[in-house]
């Protein structure tokens, strides 16, 4: 997600070091786009229709794992209007944990301080 001067919403994941785009695991059935849309929704609290998103494509990012990206443009929105509703089951209190504890609009020179290498390197790569 990009604001108007072209900086990129990161999200900080929760017990790490890193910040990260919202992004996960695609649900069964769901398409690629339907997929950003709920991850989104479940890491920001935002929701945008389908025709706000641009396809950027498929990229490797571990051995393991490929990404599918999509571009949407929007106004900057105060990051502390921003909700993670998405949790997981924290290893050592056992407490629901939301996955993203913060929320940050970046620049492009700011991203390899802020995002991890694989990350970084890949966002380095688009153009945006």
């Amino acid at each position: 997600m990009l604001d108007s001067r072209q900086r990129l919403l990161l999200c900080h994941a929760t017990g790490t070091k890193y910040w990260d785009l919202p992004k996960g695991m695609r649900d069964e059935g769901e398409t690629p786009l339907q997929a950003a849309q709920r991850e989104l929704r479940e890491e920001t609290g935002l929701v945008f229709d389908a025709d706000r998103f641009e396809e950027i494509g498929d990229f490797d990012y571990r051995p393991d794992k490929r990404l599918h990206l999509f571009k949407l443009r929007i106004d900057a929105i105060a990051v502390d209007q921003l909700i993670c509703t998405s949790h997981f089951v924290h290893r050592v209190t056992g407490a629901a944990t939301p996955e993203v504890d913060a929320f940050r609009w970046a620049t492009r020179d700011e991203v390899p301080h802020l995002c991890g290498p694989r990350l970084a390197r890949l966002l380095l790569l688009l153009d945006w």
